[in-house]
């Protein structure tokens, strides 16, 4: 771990927090190459002649393989670094780029969306480079600030990429915004390698025993790993599900689907069982084991926290508009006020959780939101609507508090493993992402508030089941030497 003083020295650019300012920017960029098509769908839908059902597949491609792509970078950090990784992603990521902006056809543009979903799944690297760094008194708010600035890639992608279009002018204006973001990405792909290590000089990057899977302890945790994987496939057969109900793809093709996602799952659950077959056996190294139900916990409450914000920030301005009858723009500058209290408030959720401690922060936290999302259910248009905007702020302020005290826990499980527990949990945001945006598509705003406030509330109450991470981690190297990793 590398040495913290006790001030947490934002301003500086040397050691640890060099690392931290070249991370969040690598995640920033990560960001702003996943969401470069979002402010210019209507002049690409417009050039292309798109109707609006590919317009709808779009959105859903670019979202569809993050899910699945978090979990295998995951597993590439743990074994090959972070440093390596975060280059080789922002490089394949700026190329995608150029296939996006080259796009003829929805086909092409389809696919390259698709592909750029690996883009969303930078967040999980930095996490655990951001662990490597930072003493567990300050890795709350380091990685609360890693989460809140890298954020504000996708809301710089709505800013710039259309001013851009503009300046270059022409039919082909978006094709280079487009473009640029992935020169952008490549750079600084070489910027990142260049200017960062895995570790402080001296200190072990631990690696996981097995590759191929998540790393178990117990008979139990091994169930519980199987039955964790199951609604990340069912995110993936509902996408497919939307899909196929815009009419973009037969049913048949939908079945074949779901039949090859069944199967992936089978393969995938025998890999587990080839990492882990130490747990049948009996020989399971006691000093490294560790629970899974942290891994379960931190999952749902990262799938009610994150999952929900991107859910909402998408209906809000459609939400001020039809309820209190304001302008478009002002509605869309007032659904923004989410977004953006949400990104601030994760550094001072990772405060709040090293000053206060993991568990009952989150807990707290998570409770504050779920009787925020049970106010904004109760919204009408009687209500003042200065009234309305404060308390959608303050479930913000709650929601974004309890994602970064989420990613204030995530690394302090199984150090060798956080890439791949990262993984996981950053997955279960885009999972409640699909889930609540499936809601909405059936209920009232009321009863969408309802649910997730209800769920915010579940994973509350599951927090009190957290055990409180120990001042001390053990891990056994390959070679079988045992090291005490200090956590405080």
């Amino acid at each position: 771990m590398g040495n913290g003083g006790a001030k947490f020295k934002f301003l500086s650019f040397s050691g640890k927090f060099r690392v931290l300012h070249l991370t969040w920017l690598a995640f920033f960029v990560s960001f702003l190459v996943w969401f470069n098509h979002a402010p210019l769908l209507l002049v690409i839908q417009e050039q292309l002649a798109l109707n609006d059902q590919q317009v709808k597949t779009l959105l859903i491609l670019n979202v569809a393989l993050t899910i699945p792509a978090r979990i295998l970078v995951g597993m590439l950090v743990d074994s090959y670094g972070p440093r390596l990784i975060y280059s080789i992603l922002l490089l394949i990521t700026g190329g995608l780029c150029f296939f996006f902006s080259l796009a003829t056809s929805f086909e092409a543009l389809a696919l390259a969306r698709f592909l750029l979903g690996f883009a969303g799944a930078g967040f999980v690297i930095g996490i655990r480079m951001i662990s490597e760094w930072f003493p567990a008194r300050q890795l709350g708010l380091a990685e609360g600030i890693y989460k809140g600035l890298g954020n504000i890639g996708s809301a710089m992608a709505a800013v710039s990429l259309p001013v851009l279009a503009l300046w270059f002018g022409g039919d082909d204006g978006w094709r280079y915004a487009t473009g640029i973001t992935g020169v952008i990405a490549i750079v600084y792909a070489g910027i990142y390698y260049i200017g960062v290590r895995d570790t402080p000089a001296g200190s072990t990057y631990f690696k996981p025993n097995k590759s191929g899977g998540l790393e178990v302890t117990s008979k139990l945790d091994f169930v519980l790993y199987l039955l964790i994987n199951i609604p990340m496939y069912g995110a993936l057969a509902l996408l497919a599900w939307k899909v196929e109900q815009l009419e973009l793809i037969s049913f048949n093709v939908l079945l074949g689907i779901w039949a090859a996602l069944v199967l992936l799952y089978l393969f995938q659950c025998r890999k587990i069982y080839s990492v882990n077959t130490d747990v049948f056996q009996g020989a399971v190294n006691r000093l490294q084991c560790y629970k899974f139900k942290q891994v379960m916990i931190l999952s749902l409450a990262y799938a009610a926290t994150f999952g929900s914000e991107l859910a909402v920030v998408s209906m809000l301005p459609m939400f001020f508009k039809t309820t209190f009858a304001v302008p478009v723009a002002l509605a869309g500058v007032l659904g923004a006020c989410f977004a953006a209290v949400d990104m601030a408030s994760c550094p001072s959720g990772g405060w709040i959780s090293d000053r206060f401690g993991r568990k009952r922060s989150l807990a707290v936290l998570l409770a504050g939101a779920a009787l925020g999302f049970a106010l904004l259910s109760t919204i009408t248009s009687e209500w003042p609507i200065a009234i309305a905007v404060a308390a959608m702020m303050g479930s913000s302020f709650f929601l974004g508090s309890a994602a970064g005290c989420v990613f204030a826990m995530v690394p302090l499980i199984r150090r060798s493993l956080t890439g791949q527990i990262a993984g996981i949990v950053g997955a279960y945001g885009n999972i409640g992402a699909v889930m609540f945006l499936t809601v909405f598509s059936f209920v009232e705003t009321s009863t969408f508030f309802m649910v997730i406030g209800a769920t915010i509330a579940v994973a509350a109450a599951a927090a009190m089941l957290l055990d409180e991470p120990a001042d001390t981690m053990i891990e056994v190297l390959p070679d079988g030497t045992v090291q005490s990793v200090a956590m405080h």
